[in-house]
């Protein structure tokens, strides 16, 4: 089966390479790409913990002049993969919460004290939910720099359109609501809702999912959990009743 991958880059290729790894076949289509904004991270001192919830945060960080500085600071991560490239910065002090931002921050409070001083949470312009305004609901006083914009793609690449037209994309793999709501309006924009039918998507979370709903009852297929392993895995089943 052939899937498309909409993740950003280097994380498409990534993904590409995992999917291939458990037998399928993968293009990668980015419907998103991060413009790093390293110039909004300011001085560190006196800052108590830091926040990314997403590797363009870090990667923006590691083009700061306060990298230095903020590798002695705790880190506080969601996902294993933002965790992985953490520790390529040379980050010691990690700690990795999951699930949503109440959770999220439910878990920084019981590791840090309202009084210990100033988190900052390396940011992005879109965010899925109110990160500060839960630790701030808890007493933690936050900075949110914005130190990365996600730029939509504003068309389908030909090759993509031509595939998706022709029914040669088996499966499309949709990792945020965000993208699933731009995949959605592209799909519109070119014509090809009917085309779209008839392909699997899978999706990495219920909000994901629902956000497809502009194009009606297409065909969508949820991972258990809203991890990278999940996903495979319901890759993996997609692709085996699919051949059977």
């Amino acid at each position: 089966m052939l899937f498309l991958v909409t993740r950003p880059e280097p994380e498409g290729d990534k993904l590409k390479g995992q999917i291939e790894a458990i037998g399928q076949e993968a293009v990668v289509e980015p419907l998103m790409e991060a413009e790093l904004l390293p110039e909004a991270i300011d001085d560190l001192n006196g800052i108590v913990a830091l926040i990314a919830t997403s590797r363009n945060a870090l990667r923006a960080l590691s083009q700061s002049p306060y990298l230095h500085d903020a590798v002695a600071i705790p880190l506080f991560v969601v996902g294993q993969g933002t965790a992985e490239a953490a520790r390529d910065l040379g980050f010691e002090r990690i700690s990795i919460g999951q699930g949503s931002v109440s959770g999220f921050a439910a878990a920084i409070a019981g590791t840090l004290d309202p009084a210990d001083g100033m988190i900052v949470h390396l940011a992005g312009d879109v965010q899925a939910g109110d990160l500060a305004g839960e630790l701030g609901e808890l007493g933690f006083r936050v900075l949110q720099p914005v130190v990365y914009r996600m730029k939509a793609a504003e068309a389908l690449s030909e090759g993509t359109r031509e595939a998706i037209g022709e029914g040669a994309i088996d499966g499309v793999v949709l990792m945020s609501p965000r993208t699933a709501r731009i995949y959605a309006g592209l799909i519109k924009r070119h014509n090809l809702t009917d085309a779209a039918a008839e392909i699997v998507h899978v999706c990495l979370s219920d909000a994901v999912a629902r956000a497809l709903s502009a194009l009606g009852d297409v065909p969508i297929e949820v991972a258990e959990k809203p991890t990278l392993n999940a996903i495979l895995e319901q890759i993996e089943q997609v692709a085996d009743r699919l051949d059977n």
